[in-house]
């Protein structure tokens, strides 16, 4: 499902937004005891150090710009999804256009102007796993999650792939959050908390 914006937003150079939605029914042959929505919801921004060089200050436009993304796209998830508190699972992403430098995507998504908000409206606590990229317009980019508030809860490791078909263009910038309702379909890995400890002197056969 992908959904437009009712207005722009020319004070962040907003173009489009992009809301995609799934949920697994059957997982090999049958349904999971807890079928999770999962979405991710991409904002495409024209990139506001276009230009500027590797020594340029990012950091005015990204204390104006990134809260206002935060906001933007949780606003959305948090709508997709049925409620903050349905979320159990979240991450972050961005794309760069050709023109701009990787350092843009981090600007907007690794610093607590978005990164920090993002937690506070989906009411999580861990860090948020990102990925980020530099691309020509259509790339697909595959977003980690993981649960919001267990971090080691390896139920809630899975991905959601997201993808706009017209952006980035070469002077813009793809800033996505996603999330899932639950985990991975019939989750029964165990848990980085109750693992046995696993070492090669606990092992007795380790390939050479």
């Amino acid at each position: 499902m992908q959904e437009g914006l009712e207005q722009p937003d020319e004070s962040i150079g907003l173009r489009k937004l992009t809301l995609y939605r799934d949920v697994v029914l059957t997982e090999a042959g049958e349904a999971p005891a807890r079928p999770a929505w999962r979405a991710s919801v991409a904002a495409v921004i024209r990139n506001p150090w276009r230009g500027a060089g590797p020594s340029a200050d990012l950091s005015t436009e990204q204390a104006r710009i990134a809260p206002v993304l935060a906001k933007l796209l949780t606003d959305r998830l948090i709508a997709a999804m049925g409620g903050a508190h349905e979320i159990e699972a979240f991450g972050k992403a961005a794309i760069v256009g050709t023109a701009g430098e990787i350092e843009h995507a981090g600007a907007l998504i690794h610093t607590p102007y978005f990164g920090n908000l993002v937690r506070e409206f989906l009411q999580g606590e861990s860090i948020i796993c990102f990925a980020d990229t530099r691309a020509e317009a259509g790339e697909t980019l595959v977003v980690p999650l993981w649960h919001k508030t267990h971090a080691a809860t390896r139920s809630h490791y899975q991905t959601i792939s997201a993808r706009v078909p017209d952006a980035p263009r070469a002077d813009e910038i793809v800033v996505i959050a996603a999330a899932s309702t639950g985990p991975r379909p019939h989750p029964r890995i165990g848990d980085r908390m109750t693992d046995p400890v696993v070492t090669t002197e606990t092992l007795e056969v380790v390939p050479s």
